[in-house]
Parts: C-alpha cells; sequence; structure tokens
C-alpha cells in the first residue's frame, strides 16, 4: 500500500481518462441532424421593453 501514498495521482489520472473517453462516446452517438429535424418550436419571446418607450423623460419644450 505504499506505492498507493506515492501514486495516488494516477488512480485520480485512469478516472479521468475513462470519464473522458465515455464523454466522447456519448457524444458519437448525438446526431445533431435529427435533433433540429425534431427540435420543438420556441415560445415566443416576451418583451416588455415596449412599455418603456411611451413614456418620454424629457421635459416638454416651451414654444
Amino acid at each position: 500500500m505504499e506505492w498507493l501514498e506515492k501514486y495516488w495521482w494516477v488512480l485520480i489520472l485512469i478516472i479521468l481518462v475513462g470519464i473522458f473517453i465515455n464523454v466522447i462516446k456519448d457524444l458519437n452517438r448525438v446526431d445533431p441532424k435529427k435533433y433540429l429535424d425534431n427540435r420543438p418550436e420556441l415560445p415566443p419571446h416576451r418583451d416588455f421593453n415596449d412599455k418603456w418607450d411611451d413614456e418620454d423623460d424629457w421635459p416638454e419644450k416651451k414654444q
């Protein structure tokens, strides 16, 4: 168990490499064209800035 005290970082590196390989495998299974063909429609954007346009902050000019 002495080697575990010296080389604990190697075990962590092996685990991270395994995770990285599994992520690459999963990403290769994703088909972006199929997703883009079947993606859901986005709901309309709600913008409340139009209410601010009605208010005029500038003082009125006297003529």
